[in-house]
């Protein structure tokens, strides 16, 4: 498993991928230790609950989210950010279409290809 993909990420290069219905993912700079990923949400989109066992910061780039983590609901728009602690239960309904950045860590090696 790669566990770093290089100093440099040129947005045009970079695949998109699925990650749901109306969602793509754009999986940006990491090692093993800290990943970003942009994801792409069309409106009505649904990022289902999940919980994983990384540190999840995510800043919201354009759009507007109704969050839900840890059973607390909260719509965010562009500029604002969240936390999302280990084992934590968090999902989104994407209220106007916009773009999620992601940060994780450790690394998301399940996205890593």
């Amino acid at each position: 498993m790669e566990t770093w993909n290089g100093t440099y990420q040129l947005e045009q290069e970079l695949q998109w991928e699925p990650a749901g219905e109306g969602v793509v993912r754009q999986i940006m700079g990491y090692d093993g230790q800290l990943m970003i990923v942009k994801v792409k949400f069309e409106q009505d989109a649904v990022g289902n609950m999940h919980k994983h066992f990384h540190s999840q910061a995510t800043y919201v780039a354009s759009g507007k989210f109704e969050l839900e983590i840890g059973g607390k609901k909260q719509v965010l728009t562009a500029g604002d950010g969240y936390y999302v602690a280990p084992d934590e239960l968090h999902g989104c309904v994407c209220l106007e279409a916009g773009i999620l950045i992601d940060t994780f860590s450790p690394h998301r090696a399940d996205f890593v290809k």
